[in-house]
């Protein structure tokens, strides 16, 4: 190691990880295997829980969605799906701009809950 080298801390770790599922695994096995710190810990756990979440209320709004255009309440699934979308999208903002500046800030419903469920990362 380059002892010049600036020390990584964990947080480009924490950063990549908010991309996708995809961006999860690259910073859990590229950049945390072998550097693990409290911080990359943190927000990879959060950030797993997150994108599986994701994955399924996705899912399920999908579900409703599909469910009330059949049955024609078209604008109220669109509606329900759109606000789940935003919801999501605010909570990534929140864990995304923790995980920038470098702090164990938790996001809400799910950040402190990841921390018990993944305690094995």
């Amino acid at each position: 190691m380059n002892e010049f080298a600036p020390k990584d801390d964990g947080k480009t770790a924490g950063i990549i990880s908010y991309f996708t599922i995809i961006g999860w695994l690259v910073a859990y096995f590229a950049m945390y295997k072998d550097n693990r710190t409290p911080l990359a810990t943190y927000q990879l756990r959060q950030t797993l829980l997150f994108h599986l979440a994701s994955i399924v209320v996705y899912y399920l709004a999908g579900a409703i969605f599909a469910a009330a255009f059949f049955s024609g309440g078209f604008s109220f699934g669109y509606s329900l799906y759109w606000v789940i979308k935003v919801g999501l999208f605010i909570l990534w903002i929140i864990g995304f701009i923790g995980a920038i500046n470098g702090e164990t800030k938790p996001i809400p419903l799910i950040g402190e809950k990841a921390q018990s469920v993944f305690s094995g990362i």
